[in-house]
């Protein structure tokens, strides 16, 4: 008579866990922190638009936190989706990215404040150069992956096509505050893609040549002109009467004054001088800092910059972690992507920077930059979560 195996069981205290498995290595102090900004943002928009009258407005803070919740959707989704299948799309990606610029340039696209860099889309607005951004980390990671390293003259030359490319369309808007965040990112993901000194060296001086031939070929608007003449001479006329000032001038020492006002503590939510009053133009998307100094102080300012400090060296972190080069560039553009901007728009509020109309991520009100923000913060938690699969 034939006998039966009898069935195999583990005890439960024994059964095997797979640690390797995607969802177990979610970087939960990064999502923390990215939306601890964005409530703080959602906060600072509200304060800065409401108005000071009852019933107060509430169409931008709900608009941005729609964009918010589809960002976090978008992000989600990239995340979940393996970043080495997203590498196999990438030329799609960037493609996609370079059709989008070209078309807004076309009359499908709609000018405003001297730049043509949107679409239309009913009550919203579409602004391709904050996609082309994520275009370019994408593209240039999937080329520079391919090339181990091992970066001559020709694959030099590849590389700095494929980033002028999306560069040069942006400045032809002309937009050059998204154009010098993509310079940033270019600078550092070709140092990390094994671009030889020489090489740099000759880059850096494309970039001089670049710049002066820029600034005198009348490409920028009187609106861009006006924002580097600001800061350039913001010293050689500390008395300025704002009453006769540029609009740039004005904007300026009205975000120096929000700032200053604030003191160590603020003066509290929704009791900002300047905000309340709607001093400071562009306050809830370009100056959005001001908001944060003016009612929270140095406190409320420092605080943030500690937030942004911890999300970038969680970024920088999964940088280092990355199984591969494409996870690595992936990361390393996004975190010089964040740095740059955060840099920027700080200083720019406070006058060490040039004014250049970049917004301060997740901060800012805007559908594309957030949800664009959103985008990268789920590719980082894509190489986070399969680094070891």
């Amino acid at each position: 008579m034939a006998t039966v195996a009898a069935p195999r069981y583990k005890p439960i205290g024994k059964l095997h866990h797979d640690h390797s498995a995607a969802w177990r290595h979610l970087d939960l102090v990064l999502i923390a922190v990215v939306g601890a900004i964005c409530a703080l943002g959602l906060l600072m928009i509200y304060s800065a638009t409401r108005g000071v009258v009852k019933p107060y407005d509430t169409s931008f803070v709900t608009k941005q936190f729609m964009f918010v919740v589809l960002g976090a959707f978008a992000g989600t989704a990239v995340a979940l989706v393996d970043y080495r299948k997203i590498r196999d799309i990438a030329p799609f990606i960037y493609g996609a990215s370079i059709m989008l610029l070209l078309l807004v340039r076309s009359p499908l696209g709609s000018r405003q404040n001297g730049t043509q860099g949107w679409f239309q889309l009913g009550p919203f607005q579409l602004q391709p150069s904050e996609l082309a951004k994520l275009g370019l980390i994408v593209g240039f990671a999937w080329v520079a992956s391919q090339f181990r390293g091992e970066i001559d003259a020709r694959r030099f030359v590849v590389l700095l096509a494929l980033c002028a490319l999306p560069m040069g369309l942006v400045l032809l808007q002309p937009d050059l505050g998204t154009t010098l965040v993509s310079a940033a990112v270019a600078l550092v993901l070709l140092v990390l893609a094994g671009a030889r000194p020489k090489q740099l060296i000759l880059l850096a001086l494309l970039a001089v040549i670049a710049i002066v031939a820029v600034l005198h070929s009348g490409l920028l608007g009187s609106i861009q002109e006006d924002r580097l003449t600001s800061f350039v001479n913001q010293d050689s006329a500390p008395k300025i009467d704002l009453s006769t000032a540029s609009s740039a001038e004005y904007n300026l020492r009205q975000s120096k004054i929000a700032i200053g006002s604030g003191g160590w503590t603020g003066k509290g939510v929704f009791n900002g001088t300047q905000t309340r009053l709607n001093n400071v133009p562009f306050q809830h998307t370009d100056f959005i800092f001001t908001a944060v100094g003016e009612q929270l102080g140095l406190v409320g300012a420092a605080s943030l910059l500690v937030a942004f400090s911890i999300m970038v060296w969680r970024i920088l972190r999964t940088a280092q972690l990355a199984r591969d080069d494409f996870g690595m560039l992936l990361c390393a553009g996004v975190l010089a992507m964040f740095v740059f901007q955060i840099f920027e728009n700080v200083g720019m509020t406070m006058g060490i920077m040039p004014i250049t109309g970049i917004p301060l991520p997740f901060m800012s009100y805007g559908g594309s930059s957030t949800i664009t923000y959103l985008v990268s913060i789920g590719l980082v938690l894509n190489v986070h979560m399969r680094r070891f699969a």
